[in-house]
């Protein structure tokens, strides 16, 4: 059965477990390496991994292009806008045709119903690299930036600050799987999906929802938010001042624990969803976070090769 990683709720907390310490692995094996040297034993040789397009991107573009280069194979890199698929063709079609050139597809796209038909019609393992609905690459990145600082998981708690947003959907699916809690602080217009929620918590995770974002954050491990706007959204203004308070700042972050960890997927807005001082202070890991895209993604198209688990 073609392997497809879509969703995280779609594993088991074991899975995404042996991924995450195959990426930790990895990574310290390669420590001191030239970026472009390929891996001990060559993995993914000979392998294609297609990369296709529907929403600008700079890590996910550049991780998954090294993430197959360090594996031993190539990549080729393609936008709705050159693609059959901007003009009209289906998804589908593109899915049976690409299946024939290469060894795996990712898609970053807008609507989770493409992704979805990709992976239904594709030969192919398919990697979610985002969708509105969902962000799973970005939140093993995360585990494994938390991981190589505070060696657990489970039974830490991640405070959200913002809006209940795609990759909040990921973090909690991730926290139900692997047992740490989530406090999300938010308007209530924009809570998470309930039924993303709903789902976590019939899995025996610990979903919060606090409309004070000083609630959310006490004594949490890990403070994560993201950019309030996203591509493409409208009605910007109203949703900012909705979001006001729950901006991280210096006072925000010493509601948390002492040795708390700072999250962002980036871009950032400095002074908008977080202050400078936060994002580019001593608990602030966003560069460590960015450079796991790279890490995570390995063991991720190895998994789907079924080199792991």
């Amino acid at each position: 059965m073609t392997r497809h990683f879509l969703d995280l709720a779609d594993l088991d907390g074991n899975t995404l477990a042996a991924i995450l310490d195959d990426a930790l692995v990895a990574k310290q094996a390669r420590a001191g390496q030239p970026r472009g040297a390929v891996d001990e034993g060559a993995p993914l040789a000979d392998h294609v991994l297609a990369m296709v397009f529907e929403k600008n991107s700079t890590r996910t573009r550049t991780s998954f292009d090294m993430a197959i280069r360090q594996l031993g194979g190539t990549s080729m890199v393609m936008d709705s806008g050159s693609m059959q698929l901007g003009r009209g063709e289906t998804v589908a079609d593109t899915a049976r045709v690409l299946s024939r050139y290469v060894d795996a597809i990712m898609l970053r796209t807008d609507d989770h119903a493409k992704i979805v038909e990709l992976a239904e019609y594709a030969d192919v393992p398919v990697v979610n690299g985002l969708t509105d609905r969902s962000h799973p690459c970005q939140i093993m990145a995360d585990m494994l930036t938390v991981l190589e600082h505070r060696s657990r998981l489970a039974g830490t708690k991640w405070a959200w600050l913002g809006d209940g947003n795609n990759v909040l959907t990921s973090i909690i699916e991730a926290g139900s799987l692997l047992k740490f809690s989530v406090a999300v602080g938010c308007p209530e217009a924009l809570e998470p999906p309930a039924d993303i929620v709903d789902a976590a918590r019939d899995r025996g995770g610990e979903v919060s929802i606090h409309r004070s974002a000083e609630e959310a954050v006490a004594d949490a491990d890990v403070v994560v938010t993201d950019t309030w706007i996203s591509m493409g959204q409208e009605g910007g203004e109203a949703k900012l001042a909705a979001l006001e308070p729950y901006r991280v700042t210096p006072n925000l972050m010493g509601r948390a624990k002492p040795d708390a960890l700072f999250l962002h997927c980036l871009p950032a807005h400095r002074g908008e969803e977080v202050s400078a001082e936060v994002i580019d202070g001593p608990q602030s890991v966003i560069w460590d976070e960015a450079e796991n895209r790279l890490h995570a993604q390995k063991a991720i198209l190895r998994w789907c090769f079924g080199q792991i688990g």
